[in-house]
């Protein structure tokens, strides 16, 4: 486990990175995109940096399309403002935003300000879920992504959709909070849950990326057995004991970010002893500053990218700890258990 120091530490560093506008780039001078940029707000309130939060928060709603989307990368100029470097529009980057807006607000104290703030930002999240809600098939499964102006990609990603399920459910709970309940989306999650869980030939393969394997326990989609022998089967595949999660199951090359994310999904299934382990193993990407190498390769362990630190990957060994420890209102959002009903 990181002690609390440790935490500090690295949400300081977040905190480092983040430009006055209060976009977080991946590291300094990088870019930014909408998701790690809410992955980063998340770990910066399990650190009771909640002003830095709504700042990063406040920029996306600055920068936000008026169809409700966001561009995929954006840099910093010199003026404080973002020029859009990556023009695509991707469905699970715009509804992560419902998520980190709900993991906010359940940081806060409760009451009033609870509330406040869920209407400040509640009318970003709307726009953002109705967006990826326009982006359905038929089948009710959001495209991967679009093209400004140009024909969109014709499928959807098993990790996408379980991602985006959870961000609906997120949102639903926030409109019951600010009184604009919105029970579409979660029946439009539960029509993406149940394709994750019965109809992977929906999906376009993906298997040897690691997030195939854990992401639907990690958002709830798979739940109980289901979500046991899932993480069972990937074990051998993705995970070298002793030192993480490879990002793909073909080559050697431990990402702490992965590893992280593997941690928060055995945490949601209960499993803490094996969550600490994976957690644990995230020590060897560690820097004295508290922010963390991206990869590293073994067994000549060589970092890569070279010598990069992301921010994204920081913010997932912190919500990792968060949720093993549930030390923060807000630690059981992938648990499932955050006082509020996040499964259907």
């Amino acid at each position: 486990m990181l002690s609390a120091s440790e935490i500090r530490a690295s949400a300081e560093h977040l905190a480092s990175l983040q430009r006055p506008s209060g976009m977080i780039p991946w590291f300094e001078g990088g870019h930014c995109d909408p998701w790690n940029h809410v992955e980063s707000a998340m770990a910066l309130d399990v650190a009771h940096l909640s002003n830095a939060a709504l700042r990063a928060y406040e920029w996306l709603a600055d920068i936000q399309r008026a169809d409700g989307s966001w561009h995929n990368y954006y840099l910093a100029d010199g003026d404080g403002d973002a020029t859009v470097s990556e023009p695509k529009l991707d469905t699970n980057v715009c509804a992560y935003v419902a998520t980190g807006v709900l993991h906010h607000v359940l940081c806060l104290p409760t009451g009033a300000l609870q509330v406040d703030r869920a209407r400040h930002l509640w009318p970003m999240v709307t726009r953002a879920l109705n967006w990826v809600l326009h982006q359905r098939r038929d089948d009710g499964l959001a495209l991967w992504a679009v093209e400004v102006d140009r024909r969109p990609w014709d499928y959807a990603l098993l990790t996408g959709t379980s991602s985006i399920q959870h961000a609906l459910r997120c949102g639903a709970m926030l409109g019951e909070l600010v009184d604009d309940p919105q029970p579409q989306w979660r029946a439009a999650a539960d029509v993406m849950a149940r394709a994750v869980a019965s109809n992977p030939s929906a999906f376009e393969p993906k298997e040897r990326w690691a997030m195939d394997w854990y992401y639907p326990v990690l958002t709830g989609t798979l739940q109980g057995h289901e979500a046991k022998q899932r993480l069972v089967d990937g074990w051998t595949t993705f995970v070298m004991d002793d030192l993480g999660v490879r990002c793909v199951s073909d080559e050697p090359w431990i990402t702490a970010s992965e590893t992280a994310e593997a941690s928060l999904s055995f945490a949601a299934i209960g499993d803490v002893s094996t969550a600490t382990d994976l957690l644990r193993w995230t020590s060897r990407h560690r820097c004295s500053d508290g922010s963390y190498w991206t990869g590293i390769v073994h067994p000549e362990e060589i970092l890569f990218p070279d010598r990069e630190h992301t921010s994204y990957t920081a913010a997932a060994v912190i919500l990792a700890a968060d949720s093993i420890s549930a030390a923060s209102p807000a630690s059981g959002i992938f648990r499932f258990d955050c006082g509020v009903n996040l499964v259907a």
